[in-house]
């Protein structure tokens, strides 16, 4: 059985990456890309010029590029979640109401 024509799957739990990008940088850039596809017939069936509508989308394509690397390098897979997550987390939390204390303090007491 040492000649199994089977590969064995390392990658489990890996995130998917292509070229570089990490789980959902590759979503981002591609709905990037598909927005620039709509923008593009957009602008061309206005009537600009072809030639001013290629060097705008591919300008901006550049760009699109290079900001979604930059996160993909910066926050790898999950930290641009973390960095959303982390600003709802409130930095006080106040009560104008004792009740709550008073049932834990109760509990203690009880034991």
């Amino acid at each position: 059985m040492s000649n199994s024509v089977y590969q064995i799957n390392k990658g489990i739990n890996k995130s998917i990456e292509f070229k570089g990008l990490k789980a959902q940088y590759i979503w981002y850039l591609g709905g990037g890309l598909v927005m620039l596809l709509i923008f593009f017939a957009i602008i061309y069936i206005i009537g600009l010029n072809i030639f001013f509508c290629l060097a705008l989308i591919v300008s901006l394509a550049t760009g699109l590029f290079m900001y979604v690397y930059k996160l993909s390098r910066t926050y790898s897979e999950h930290g641009l979640m973390k960095k959303v997550a982390k600003k709802a987390v409130p930095n006080v939390i106040k009560s104008y109401s004792i009740i709550l204390f008073k049932k834990q303090l109760h509990r203690e007491k009880s034991f």
